[in-house]
């Protein structure tokens, strides 16, 4: 495993460092000793120990005895979220195609980090009548999206009391839901039927409809959105969308 790019060198010198201790631990399955971890970098012994202790303070490597490092857990937790956004998004395309044939309107995948969905795949056309308001990588608040409010829903109360004292429910538009008892509402309403919906709450003239993609484990990893002109969007399309993200989420091994 090499932590770098072909012909790159990071401009900070410990980074580099780190970088090269890392590659050492990922090339031994058993842990590495201090001494070998030294001798194989180049390092001082002093210098690749404290970038180690660095190193285990954030998980990212583990000393199961005194003097001997190993890859940590936390490069594992860090790699199994690439994992499940990149097995999503292959999972999604061929379906979402399918989805923006039918409706001729932009279908989005989201997930979400922290408190906001980040954009990773759209499927549009430039006769679909609106324009692309959000782009692959754009974020958006979480209570302001159909996608979001799938993740509030499956947070509990406190999280989301805790979500709207955090961000304060700043509204976009005028009919962004800026109340907590009114977005707990719909929060409830949305569990019962598994479809969310954006009612020109993050752009003016632009509504969502969303439901959730799930993996194997049963979480919610991803949202499936269609967006469309205010005066176009079809309650029919709820069915489908729903319909499309279950077949997803089962390609993703789920079987809720």
């Amino acid at each position: 495993m090499s932590t770098k790019k072909e012909g790159q060198t990071p401009a900070i010198q410990v980074i580099e460092r780190m970088f090269s201790l890392l590659d050492v631990l990922a090339a031994h399955q058993d842990p590495v000793s201090l001494k070998e971890l030294s001798e194989r970098t180049g390092l001082h012994p002093s210098t690749a120990h404290r970038i180690l202790n660095d190193l285990a303070i954030g998980r990212y490597v583990d000393r199961p005895e005194a003097g001997s490092y190993r890859l940590g857990m936390r490069l594992l937790e860090m790699g199994n979220l690439v994992k499940a956004r990149l097995d999503v998004r292959d999972a999604a395309l061929a379906p979402m195609r399918e989805l923006h044939k039918l409706t001729h309107q932009p279908v989005n995948l989201s997930v979400r980090q922290g408190d906001e969905i980040v954009y990773i795949e759209r499927t549009y056309s430039e006769r679909s009548g609106m324009q692309v308001v959000r782009a692959v990588g754009g974020r958006a608040p979480l209570h302001l999206t159909s996608v979001g409010k799938l993740f509030l829903a499956h947070d509990d109360p406190q999280r989301v009391r805790a979500y709207a004292t955090r961000t304060g429910l700043a509204g976009h538009t005028r009919n962004s839901i800026t109340d907590v008892g009114r977005l707990e509402r719909e929060l409830s309403q949305l569990r019962q039927t598994g479809v969310s919906r954006d009612d020109e709450e993050l752009e003016l003239g632009v509504r969502c409809i969303a439901a959730g993609i799930f993996d194997d484990q049963g979480r919610l990893v991803a949202g499936l959105s269609v967006s469309a002109p205010a005066d176009r969007i079809e309650d029919s399309w709820a069915d489908r969308v729903k319909a499309t993200a279950a077949q997803i989420s089962s390609a993703l091994g789920y079987r809720g």
